[in-house]
């Protein structure tokens, strides 16, 4: 072989090294969820999606009037945005919540829901993380009291002949096999958790999410809106996906549930990611085209990818650039007065795809600025 036919094969194989190398980086930075371009990163959108709750007045829904009792996007926006405050060291937005709830102890108490119900009892992750960063007793007194209410001895108008059954086998007598409760029930119970290490709160949460999911998930990992209703409305499932990365986040790995929520969750991430839109969302109705972008569910999803990947549960590479894809194009959906757009509003179970087509799209819905501010914290941790 001639001197030339040698340096030839050599700049090939440098230039080969080189486009690999470029590759990989072109890669990893798709994939990036740390850097963000100015105006994009979850400081950013997390402070500016904190900022409109603290002054936001309580939630109804989106009806006219004041609520009678905190409702549940409202716990899980405020939870939320105590969690983007222990990520930032925010001491300034931390006395902010602290002083939104303060009125709750006196002039406001007939304010705190009766925890008779999953919708209810979820208020209770929020006292529980103002003790985790406060340490103030009151909080967790509070809190704990709801976490053991919820597997207490059934009691209350909302007691049904089943919750007696489900008490007796070691479940919550809350329990409805719904959807939306794996994240009501378990966000309670872990939180409990966390502020006490008292490892009962964590195998309840276990034990149920199991029990939801030899129930309730389909051979494609995905969850019909109800048994009757053949439908994957996407921010019902968004309850099991963000709920099932929450648990995870504190399931000891030798808990006996451990790899059967592992197992659920990777299949519905699987199932997700086919399903995610070129720019980066996911529908209304998670398996029809002709369904609309929907934001609560996006924001669901992408805090389900981004705790996956941050944990080494999922591949960085493939679900870190769907979560960054996800995250950019989501946060276009913000207006000019920090509120989300395109929410779809709360919706009751039916058994036509037209109803849920046309479902109403709010804007400024705490369904749809809750899931923002647990993503920023997600990239954030």
């Amino acid at each position: 072989m001639n001197k030339n036919s040698i340096l030839g094969m050599a700049c090939l194989a440098s230039s080969l090294i080189l486009t690999g190398i470029a590759s990989t980086h072109a890669q990893s930075k798709a994939a990036d969820l740390k850097s963000w371009p100015k105006g994009s990163s979850p400081k950013e959108i997390g402070a500016r999606i904190a900022g409109r709750f603290v002054t936001t007045p309580h939630s109804n829904f989106n009806r006219p009037g004041p609520p009678k009792v905190i409702t549940y996007p409202e716990s899980c926006t405020w939870y939320g945005a105590l969690t983007f405050a222990k990520e930032t060291r925010d001491a300034k937005l931390l006395g902010q919540l602290k002083d939104r709830f303060e009125p709750l102890f006196g002039v406001e108490a007939k304010m705190i829901p009766v925890p008779d119900h999953v919708d209810y009892s979820v208020f209770g992750a929020v006292p529980l993380e103002l003790y985790m960063q406060t340490k103030d007793k009151k909080y967790l007194d509070l809190g704990i009291s709801i976490a053991d209410k919820q597997w207490g001895p059934p009691e209350g108008p909302r007691v049904k002949p089943e919750s007696h059954e489900f008490y007796n086998k070691g479940y919550t007598w809350q329990t409805r096999l719904w959807i939306d409760d794996m994240f009501m029930i378990t966000a309670l119970q872990a939180q409990a958790y966390r502020a006490t290490g008292d490892q009962k709160y964590i195998d309840r949460a276990a034990k149920e999410m199991v029990f939801y999911l030899d129930e309730l998930q389909k051979p494609n990992g995905l969850f019909y809106h109800a048994p009757d209703v053949p439908y994957y409305w996407a921010r019902g499932d968004g309850w099991m996906a963000v709920g099932m990365a929450e648990l995870l986040r504190s399931v000891p790995k030798n808990n006996p549930n451990y790899q059967r929520i592992m197992k659920g969750y990777k299949d519905m991430m699987a199932s997700l990611l086919k399903y995610q839109t070129e720019e980066g969302m996911w529908r209304q109705l998670i398996d029809k085209p002709e369904s609309w972008p929907e934001t609560s569910a996006t924001g669901m999803f992408t805090f389900a990818f981004i705790t996956g990947v941050k944990n080494g549960w999922l591949d960085k590479e493939v679900y870190g650039k769907a979560a960054r894809k996800a995250w950019l194009k989501l946060i276009t959906y913000i207006n000019e007065n920090n509120d989300i757009t395109e929410v779809c509003e709360g919706t009751n179970k039916k058994d036509d795809l037209q109803y849920y087509l046309d479902r109403k799209r709010n804007i400024g819905d705490l369904h749809g600025q809750a899931p923002l501010l647990w993503c920023a914290t997600a990239l954030l941790r």
